[in-house]
């Protein structure tokens, strides 16, 4: 793939990017009005609780251990897999092409983001008390929401340059590799051995496909459902399923593109050429043409790969439903009973200061220690007080982090509740002091716009 093309891909999915976001902040505020709000919350809190099923006879694909999934562990754990199906297939992509496919494009960003890691979870494990309880949540502010934070860097449009923006959105894909490793490592538990072999054997099945080239995308999603259920009823967390089927989906094509361009150049020399007068009038194809034709869309379909026409017929559905929904339903927070000392204590400080604190000085650190000796350089046309900017900007935590919120917190009664909701608070309070520190500094220290 060419620089031009490499530019135009990652300029078309920050556009996409910054346009979830706003529809993010819409549901996010939504929510936390329909948990304060006398008229509706009980209706609010009550919706999630509902159980959902898919049925054929006595077989509920919506069901764990043999127990109906209630509509907020159908976000959770189903719609959320179709998430990291799109993030695993982002991570692929970047690495085979992308802004991860050199050592020289991905290490300033790997190494930022094992920086923006290992601090916000040391913060967290230094200001949380020793409740083991409480120290489940560690890798809550590991994460950087990738959607808000190129959004707060869309706000001032051509002052940043475009390296910064290559290296917050490869920071973050990083950052979402690290969260899926964790959840994979520490977020499993009570493994039933039966579901767990057949779903390796799921995963022999994707393997094998690739092996013998299949490209029907259609084979890889319903094995992918079969290994999304095995892995439920597994113990091993359901997402993790939809990081293996998009690492298992193709990226190559099954002739190679210059079979497909040929096949394309030989069909439309068939058409005769059309005088540049009559180019507004209309021909009727004979049917001999309409086979031609057919064959040209045949051609053109299959010289996108599988990965990226699922990539780019997943994006539409993770950025305006899957991610909205998830927003409406997990940023719902009671405020009831709470203090503004909530925040300083607790779960909440942990995640908060993990976010602000942690990420900035993780990803700032690690990134100078890397460029004074010279491992790597400074994103092109950028400075040292403008790099630090969009580190803060880097706190900004929001989908990830709120998910880990309920894997670590969620299923440990009232008192888990509670931190829940110490926990979210935190990490919607730390995201929007990181933004408003980001967006203060950023325009302090990018340059003029000409």
């Amino acid at each position: 793939m060419s620089q031009t093309q490499t530019n135009y891909s990652f300029l078309s999915r920050l556009k996409a990017h910054v346009s979830s976001s706003v529809v993010l902040i819409f549901f996010t505020v939504l929510a936390l009005i329909c948990a304060n709000l006398p008229m509706v919350k009980d209706w609010y809190f009550s919706l999630w609780s509902q159980p959902m099923a898919v049925s054929i006879g006595d077989f509920n694909l919506f069901s764990h251990s043999g127990h109906a999934m209630t509509f907020a562990q159908v976000i959770n754990d189903f719609l959320m897999a179709i998430f990291f199906l799109s993030v695993g297939l982002e991570i692929k992509r970047e690495v085979l092409v992308g802004e991860l496919s050199s050592m020289k494009k991905a290490l300033l960003p790997i190494i930022g983001a094992c920086g923006g890691m290992i601090v916000p979870v040391m913060i967290f494990w230094l200001t949380c008390p020793g409740d083991a309880a409480m120290q489940r949540g560690l890798a809550i502010p590991m994460a950087t929401d990738i959607a808000f934070s190129l959004g707060v860097l869309s706000v001032f449009k051509s002052r940043v340059p475009v390296g910064l923006k290559v290296f917050l959105a490869a920071l973050a894909v990083a950052d979402d590799l690290g969260g899926i490793i964790v959840i994979a490592l520490f977020y499993s538990s009570d493994i039933n051995m039966t579901f767990l072999l057949l779903s390796a054997l799921s995963v022999a099945v994707l393997v094998l496909g690739n092996v013998f080239k299949v490209r029907n995308k259609a084979f890889y999603i319903l094995v992918g459902l079969v290994l999304w259920y095995m892995m439920l009823n597994s113990g091993i967390h359901a997402t993790i399923a939809g990081v293996i089927v998009a690492f298992c989906v193709p990226a190559t094509l099954k002739k190679g593109t210059g079979h497909y361009l040929e096949r394309i150049r030989t069909n439309i020399a068939k058409f005769p050429v059309i005088d540049i007068d009559d180019r507004h009038n209309t021909i009727v194809l004979e049917k001999e043409q309409i086979h031609v034709l057919k064959s040209i869309e045949s051609a053109a379909d299959k010289m996108i790969s599988p990965l990226q026409d699922l990539e780019d017929n997943l994006s539409p559905l993770i950025n305006w439903f899957v991610i909205p929904l998830f927003a409406f339903a997990n940023a719902g927070i009671s405020l009831a009973g709470m203090t503004f000392g909530t925040l300083f204590t607790g779960v909440g400080l942990s995640a908060m200061l993990g976010l602000v604190v942690g990420k900035f000085l993780g990803v700032f650190s690690f990134s100078w220690i890397a460029v004074r000796c010279k491992v790597v350089t400074l994103p092109e046309g950028t400075t040292w007080k403008a790099f630090a900017s969009v580190c803060v900007v880097c706190g900004i935590g929001f989908t990830v982090s709120m998910f880990i919120a309920d894997l670590a917190y969620a299923g440990l009664g009232a008192a888990g509740t509670e931190l829940l909701a110490q926990a979210k608070l935190g990490v919607l309070c730390g995201s929007v002091i990181a933004a408003i520190l980001g967006c203060i500094l950023l325009n302090r220290f990018l340059p003029e716009s000409e």
